[in-house]
């Protein structure tokens, strides 16, 4: 016996099986028949409506892609992305025809009829169909119960019909299929859930459930300020003004940039425990940890009016301009206290001549095409004369280097 018998029939084994696996990825057997995978691929019209897909032509890639399935009529793929297409054009009876009709084919497997339901609940919502989207999607859970995409959509269907507990439930499906601790993102969504369904007990009277979710969107997101100051009411419902206060102080420490929406509240409290000068003194802390805060200004400047000394207001609101004269409420404070103090000349020039020289005014704009700066917004520039070419200054670092150097006039 010839010693390369062996190795020949080795060799000869291999090749089968390399021509069997490639035979195997080329075809499948489809209702009886083998189909060449390859053949729709192939296909230049599949190509083609790939290539318009990307490109944005969505007519253009309709009709390719629609001369490529009828190429090979028993293909799944192509109408499915067919209903899709003319989902996204607004033909949305059209999309449910094309995939109603794949529900008809016989011998489905489970994920393609899960995939082909997916597609179907999304042309049910973007028609209004609100219930039976809710159908095709929960369906679509029943197949494959890990299907992301399935849930993300139930949830916000439950969220827009302002469903929130169903939005909750789905919400923490997602987290508990996402494994170990949620995101960022998701403890903002529960957060915001958790809220909802904050107010929705609130306006049952329920204080205790109401309570409950409050502090578990705070717990969730730390400086969802929504929740610090609904949580406030609630204990200011309860007759427990020293509780409400206490709560809306949290909510300007752990997030002074939003501390102006607890102020009138904070003023209310203070007044009810008999200590209202804790206000002034927080705002005034306020001031000194961000000059730049405007909006404590403002609501200093109100307190002291109110208690008399329009004057003291006048001084706080000049300087709030100066930090944001882009700001209408802080004109309409300026001018109600200048009413109040019969216009004196001096303070009116001051409030001119602090907006003649405020930056609102002044906000540089550059054309993008040759640099040239104004202090006005163009349509035309007067340099290169290309038209819509003006933006404000403020660009990115890969903006400034690819404009070259300023033309400065």
């Amino acid at each position: 016996m010839s010693p390369y018998i062996p190795m020949l029939a080795a060799l000869v084994a291999l090749l089968v099986g390399l021509a069997a696996g490639k035979a195997w990825e080329r075809y499948k057997l489809h209702e009886g028949t083998w189909v060449d995978r390859r053949r729709l691929r192939e296909s230049p019209h599949y190509i083609l409506g790939l290539n318009f897909l990307v490109a944005g032509q969505i007519d253009l890639a309709i009709e390719e892609l629609g001369a490529a399935a009828r190429i090979d009529p028993r293909s799944l793929e192509i109408p499915l992305i067919l209903g899709n297409l003319y989902r996204e054009k607004g033909q949305v009876g059209r999309a449910i025809q094309e995939h109603q009709n794949l529900l008809q084919r016989p011998k489905l497997r489970k994920l393609e009829h899960a995939n082909v339901l997916l597609c179907l609940g999304l042309d049910f919502r973007r028609g209004g169909f609100i219930d039976r989207a809710v159908e095709a999607f929960s369906e679509v859970l029943r197949l494959d119960p890990a299907n992301e995409h399935a849930l993300v959509n139930l949830e916000k269907l439950y969220a827009e019909q302002q469903q929130w507990q169903e939005a909750y439930d789905a919400r923490q499906q997602l987290a508990r299929l996402a494994g170990g601790r949620p995101n960022a993102e998701t403890q903002t969504i529960l957060a915001f859930l958790e809220h909802a369904l904050g107010q929705q007990a609130r306006a049952a009277g329920d204080r205790a459930s109401a309570a409950r979710r409050f502090q578990a969107a705070i717990d969730l997101h730390p400086s969802m300020a929504p929740a610090f100051l609904n949580l406030g009411d609630v204990r200011l419902d309860a007759d427990d003004p020293a509780a409400a206060a206490e709560v809306w102080e949290r909510l300007v420490q752990v997030a002074p940039d939003r501390a102006y929406l607890a102020f009138s509240r904070l003023e209310a409290a203070y007044g009810a425990l008999g200590t209202p000068e804790k206000l002034p003194a927080l705002c005034r802390r306020l001031i000194a940890a961000n000059p730049l805060d405007w909006r404590v200004r403002l609501a200093l400047a109100r307190h002291v009016a109110e208690r008399g000394r329009p004057a003291e207001g006048i001084e706080l609101l000049f300087d709030a301009i100066a930090v944001n004269p882009h700001a209408l409420a802080i004109h309409q404070a300026i001018w109600s206290l200048l009413s109040q103090l019969d216009l004196p000349r001096a303070l009116v020039t001051r409030y001119t001549e602090l907006t003649r020289d405020a930056i609102f005014y002044l906000d540089p704009h550059v054309c993008v095409r040759c640099r040239y700066r104004s202090t006005e917004l163009l349509w035309q520039c007067p340099h290169c004369h290309e038209w819509n070419t003006f933006v404000e200054e403020r660009l990115s670092p890969a903006k400034e280097e690819d404009l070259g150097e300023p033309i400065t006039h």
